[in-house]
């Protein structure tokens, strides 16, 4: 049963319409498609991208997600979107009027960032939001323009204990907002929640089909993790050759299981169930997480831990990184 398709990475809205539709089609006939199938497509929101949404629409798609990133045109340009605000605007403002469901994302904790700004923002993202919002920390990775900039001494992240305030600040207000995070950075009403990510979040099976896609799947009791060809010219390539493009095929371990489910479940507030583990992996909780780890994270107040679960705390979901180096890493 297909409960979900998943336009995105890269930029999926260079698509036509068309094609969009040729390929939920085409999904329809290999696949028994659930009743209540959640279709998402990334676009951005320059106006190329808004003067297909109604074809992506009469195509199928049922959710818009939209890379807003900042409602600032100063931090837009810092951030490298070629949009300007009024078009977001106007995106979000069009996703509303056609699409069932739509949610934006915002990326905060940028180089100087106060934190009266961020709640401006955040207001205002709410006024124009439906039931989702995507909320992401600014993070810089090392190959990427951001990693090349810092090295140079061109830009300066905000320190560690502003960005954590506006992270805190972040829960509250949208907590406030009736949008409680279910997620590390996603925010939503009550069963709005994207039930596409919730698969990966809760160690479900899922197929990535394009170039440089991965995939978990469990054949007769074993899971794998397929990775796709990364380029697209080898891509479609070995498509035309073999009718596929998968390029590794691993089978996952049971410990490597428990520490994917783990690195996945821990992000969720409802966290992780025990009896998923012992499904996945043949073996409780106990018997993969260090004891003494387990413990120590429960007293700190990092960790709660039931006879039904194991969920990360607000304080734990904040350290995450850590949380999981001290439990299975």
């Amino acid at each position: 049963m297909l409960t979900s398709i998943f336009f995105g990475g890269g930029t999926p809205s260079l698509m036509a319409p068309e094609t969009v539709g040729a390929v939920i089609d085409r999904a329809a006939m290999r696949f028994q498609l659930s009743e209540s199938i959640e279709i998402t497509l990334e676009a951005n929101p320059g106006s190329a991208d808004a003067g297909r949404f109604t074809g992506y629409r009469k195509a199928g798609v049922g959710r818009l997600s939209l890379g807003v990133q900042a409602l600032n045109d100063t931090d837009l340009h810092f951030l490298g979107r070629r949009h300007d605000v009024a078009e977001a605007r106007k995106a979000v403002a069009l996703a509303q009027s056609l699409f069932p469901r739509f949610f934006f994302d915002l990326i905060y904790a940028r180089p100087g960032q106060e934190p009266a700004d961020w709640a401006r923002e955040l207001d205002e993202a709410l006024s124009l939001a439906g039931d989702h919002l995507s909320l992401y920390q600014l993070t810089i990775e090392a190959e990427t323009p951001f990693g090349a900039a810092f090295r140079r001494g061109e830009l300066k992240p905000l320190p560690e204990e502003e960005a954590a305030a506006l992270y805190e600040r972040t829960q509250e207000q949208m907590e406030y907002a009736g949008l409680p995070a279910y997620e590390i950075s996603n925010y939503a009403r009550a069963g709005s929640q994207s039930r596409h990510n919730l698969t990966y979040w809760r160690y479900g099976d899922y197929i990535g089909i394009g170039p440089g896609a991965h995939g978990r799947l469990t054949l007769e009791g074993q899971k794998h993790a397929f990775r796709q060809h990364r380029a697209p010219e080898a891509w479609l390539k070995a498509v035309e050759r073999q009718g596929h493009a998968t390029r590794t095929d691993l089978s996952i371990d049971p410990e490597e299981r428990f520490i994917e489910m783990a690195m996945m479940g821990l992000r969720l507030r409802e966290g992780l169930r025990r009896s998923r583990v012992v499904e996945e992996t043949g073996a409780t909780l106990e018997e993969w997480a260090d004891r003494t780890a387990l413990d120590r994270l429960v007293e700190g107040g990092f960790l709660v831990i039931d006879e039904e679960r194991i969920a990360a705390t607000a304080a734990g979901r904040q350290r995450l990184d850590s949380v999981l180096t001290a439990l299975v890493i």
